[in-house]
Order: structure tokens, then sequence, then C-alpha cells
């Protein structure tokens, strides 16, 4: 698959084994094994100095909605070095940059100061319906040009997946579905 016209970055969003297979944990996606052959592709052609790998890590520290998040998923409550948290073995050493963040999206000082404040962005990862749109949305608002490529990013399920792409879908042409 070939989708790189121009100098632009791979964002590679979350690509964990906590959310890798619903036997791992509860926010596993089903379609994730079936999109990590996808993504890889993606980063060959990117190469790891156009990649980042975004990493979730809980941050209980946030208080707010984030406190009764926790109350929810208890699991997720464990140290960045976890396992849970580890990039996916498919994935490691594909990215020279990677963000750690404790927030659903991965649009922050960190992620910028890698890629720029009106970046090129091509988009994969998972989860569709959470982390991906929570980045893709504020980084288009934010003046980015997004590219989310829809068989290289999993949901929560299938109609998440699709319910995720056909939402993104409406905010072109800032963010245009590959």
């Amino acid at each position: 698959m070939t989708v790189r016209d121009r100098d632009d970055w791979l964002v590679i969003i979350d690509p964990q084994l906590i959310f890798a297979s619903p036997d791992t944990s509860p926010w596993g996606s089903p379609l994730w094994a079936q999109t990590v052959p996808h993504i890889e592709a993606l980063a060959r052609e990117y190469g790891p100095e156009n990649t980042v790998i975004t990493r979730f890590v809980a941050d209980p520290s946030l208080g707010g909605s984030w406190a009764s998040y926790y109350d929810k998923w208890p699991f997720a409550l464990v140290p960045d070095d976890d396992d849970l948290y580890a990039v996916v073995p498919e994935l490691v050493g594909r990215a020279a940059h990677t963000v750690t963040a404790g927030t659903f999206g991965k649009w922050n000082a960190d992620l910028r100061a890698i890629v720029g404040d009106q970046p090129t962005l091509t988009v994969a990862g998972v989860s569709t319906d959470c982390c991906v749109i929570a980045t893709a949305l504020p980084a288009a608002d934010d003046g980015a040009t997004v590219r989310v490529v829809a068989d290289a990013c999993a949901g929560s399920s299938p109609e998440a997946h699709d319910q995720a792409i056909g939402a993104l879908s409406l905010f072109a042409p800032q963010i245009t579905i590959l």
C-alpha cells in the first residue's frame, strides 16, 4: 500500500499489548491481528525517522472524569513499564520517536514538538473509535492535514470502527480516509 505522496509523518496510535487482543485485556481489539500487517507496511514505507509511535499509559493523577474511568477499569492502573503497555513485537524499532500520554488524544505538545504545528499526518493504530479519533480531530482542528488509513486502524468492534471512520470522513478535506 503506497499512500505517501510528500514529506509527511506516520503516527501509529497506541500499538500496545493492552489493545492488541481481547485475550490480553478488556480493551483488546478483535480487529488488531488483521490490522497490524497494514501498519507494518506503512512503517516500512515511512521509515523510522518519519514515524512516531504513541503510547497510552494510565495516569490516575489527571482527576476529573478520569477518576470514574479508572474506577471502571482498575486493571489498567499499572506502571508505565508493565507488559500491558509494551509496544507489540511487530512494531518495536519501527519508529525513531515515541510519545506517551495518559489521555485518549495524542495531539499534544510532545507530538507537535516532533512533527511541527501544522504537519501532514498519516494516522494508523488502535482504537479507531477512541484514541485514533481523539487524536485526528484536534490535529485537524489545529490545522494539520490528516489522512486516516482505514485498514490500518482497529476499532473496539467492527461496527465501532465503521462508525468512527464515518464520523472522521465528515471532516474532509482536513481529514481524508484512505
